[in-house]
């Protein structure tokens, strides 16, 4: 397991904010109790910290076919809807909702080229309201494979409130690499064409690099 770069400058704040509470609390309070019960609290909060930085070691699952889940969480839409972004036309959304002990980094979930990649200010809705996808914090991205296209969008929630995206127009990506990360959780709508076989169903636990999604 590895740390995800994103995570060095939070997870440093954290120890150093912890570490002068500690040093405050042993320096100015002769109470053995409160200082080793702080102590432990604050040993299990910053593990808490780090783990949402985690990138675990996995097998990728791939196939030009196949769709593979962009992030860790639990599937909790499974709609045909009207995608009025970039396609602007019925689009079947499947949309996985990350907590903040899922892992955070979202990866592509075909390969292709980067045809869309735009951020948009918004709110802070929570992650299962029903506008979130539309007027929250957002980042969207379109890969093309050559035969067909899908959008990712990655969405802050009430509590995550950085989106991350490495993805630029014109790139040529591959399946499973990093395409970004969201802090503290939130979620990931995927757009995909109509007739997709999905292979996933509804409050099913999935799997970045590992769980397909559908089957184009």
């Amino acid at each position: 397991m590895k740390i995800h770069r994103e995570g060095f400058a939070t997870i440093s704040l954290v120890f150093l904010v912890l570490l002068v509470i500690n040093g405050a609390v042993s320096y100015w309070f002769d109470s053995p109790v409160l200082t080793w019960s702080l102590l432990a609290v604050s040993v299990v909060f910053f593990l808490f910290i780090v783990s949402f930085f985690r990138i675990p070691s996995r097998q990728n699952t791939s196939g030009d076919n196949l769709v593979i889940s962009p992030c860790d969480g639990k599937v909790v839409v499974i709609e045909e809807v009207y995608e009025p972004e970039y396609f602007k036309d019925k689009r079947l959304q499947v949309s996985i909702f990350m907590s903040p002990a899922n892992v955070h980094v979202n990866r592509n979930p075909i390969s292709g080229q980067v045809k869309l990649s735009q951020y948009h200010p918004g709110k802070y809705l929570v992650a299962w309201h029903p506008k979130s996808s539309t007027e929250n914090e957002r980042h969207s991205v379109v890969i093309d494979n050559g035969k067909t296209a899908i959008l990712v969008r990655q969405i802050a929630g009430a509590l995550a409130r950085r989106i991350v995206n490495y993805l630029k127009p014109g790139m040529e990506v591959k399946q499973n690499e990093e395409m970004g990360f969201i802090k503290f959780g939130s979620r990931v709508d995927l757009y995909l064409p109509l007739g997709t076989e999905v292979t996933v169903q509804l409050e099913q636990i999935v799997k970045g690099q590992q769980t397909v999604i559908a089957k184009l």
